[in-house]
């Protein structure tokens, strides 16, 4: 962030593709080992195209946009999320927020949060109505 941000500002988009390896990785790095996760098998018998992405690797990838845009992750104060929807294989995450507020008194932007993707020629939001709370350097 260059300059004080103002209400209604939109932060810069941070997209990334979800690979096999991703999810692969963040099931080993945090232990969720669930077939959901893992098995295509299984993520069909239960209702699903195939595996998911973690809702939580979804949300660390809003994480990740949200510290490319304060500068340091020491700056995150504060984050929740609405996780509405699965996120498979191939789909590109897109990580985004706009300014609600700033408190200058505080040193702080509340920022509306979201992550969406495309499917079937649809914005789907796997995470919406989420809220950050950022340090202002």
């Amino acid at each position: 962030m260059s300059a004080t941000p103002r209400a209604g500002d939109q932060i810069p988009e941070l997209r990334r593709v979800v690979t096999r390896e991703d999810v692969k990785a963040y099931a080993d790095a945090g232990g969720d080992q669930n077939p959901l996760h893992q098995d295509d098998a299984f993520a069909r018998r239960v209702g699903f195209p195939g595996i998911l992405a973690h809702g939580m690797f979804t949300m660390g990838h809003l994480a990740a946009c949200l510290v490319a845009w304060a500068g340091d992750p020491a700056a995150v104060v504060r984050m929740t999320a609405s996780f509405r929807a699965p996120v498979f294989m191939g789909e590109e995450l897109v990580a985004g927020g706009r300014v609600r507020s700033v408190d200058e008194a505080a040193g702080t932007a509340t920022l509306e949060t979201w992550v969406t993707v495309e499917r079937d020629g649809q914005t789907e939001y796997p995470i919406r109505r989420g809220e950050a709370v950022i340090r202002l350097r």
